[in-house]
């Protein structure tokens, strides 16, 4: 079971993941975007961060619910409602529960890549977050199915994500300012996709260090 103080340690896992690589992720979204991914994430997080002491009594959806609004009330661009809507649905999977089991989590990754892909209208080979989050879905629920534990899913979520990463490389962008490019976006990694990686990883590292 991953319990709500778990929840609250991802949250600020992944703070701290976007500000170590804001420059990172900046960089990727020069070669492509606005230059502003790294900028935004760590803006947006760092609020969630600041917030994350006043929602140690609250239920896990009702702590997706606040990162949400703050997310989408300060983050720019295009990260601000993508990242609010994938938390707010995953607020609607889980509502009223202080721990979650494996079929919880993958309904949370569900809710999130359900919500993403109809906000940003994109699909699988689109060269974005959805590249890295479907996959990692498709891979959860393939564990979760042959009755593997949380750890075991998750670690096969992030194995998935980080190859699905991999592959935005060649595509050619069709959604967001990196369509805009055409051909020119190809041979470049998604920054979208990567901060998405890192939420999903900075999940697994808080799971293996409590041996979840």
């Amino acid at each position: 079971m991953v319990s709500q103080a778990q929840i609250l340690q991802w949250l600020q896992a992944f703070a701290t993941e976007i500000e170590q690589n804001k420059a990172y992720l900046t960089e990727l979204d020069a070669a492509i975007g606005d230059a502003d991914h790294g900028i935004n994430m760590d803006r947006g997080f760092k609020k969630v961060s600041a917030q994350l002491p006043t929602l140690t009594d609250k239920d896990i959806s009702s702590i997706f619910k606040a990162v949400s609004m703050t997310l989408i009330s300060s983050i720019g661009g295009a990260s601000g409602p993508l990242y609010g809507t994938w938390f707010l649905r995953a607020s609607t999977a889980v509502v009223g529960k202080q721990e979650l089991t494996e079929q919880d989590v993958l309904a949370i990754l569900q809710a999130g890549l359900d919500g993403v892909a109809q906000r940003g209208k994109a699909q699988l080979g689109d060269k974005t977050m959805v590249d890295v989050l479907s996959p990692a879905v498709a891979a959860c629920g393939q564990a979760v199915e042959e009755s593997q534990g949380t750890l075991e899913a998750m670690q096969k979520a992030v194995a998935a994500a980080q190859r699905g990463l991999q592959e935005t490389i060649p595509m050619q962008a069709k959604k967001g300012r990196a369509s805009y490019l055409g051909e020119r976006s190809i041979g470049h990694q998604d920054p979208g996709g990567t901060s998405a990686y890192l939420m999903l990883k900075s999940l697994l590292g808080v799971l293996e260090s409590s041996g979840e």
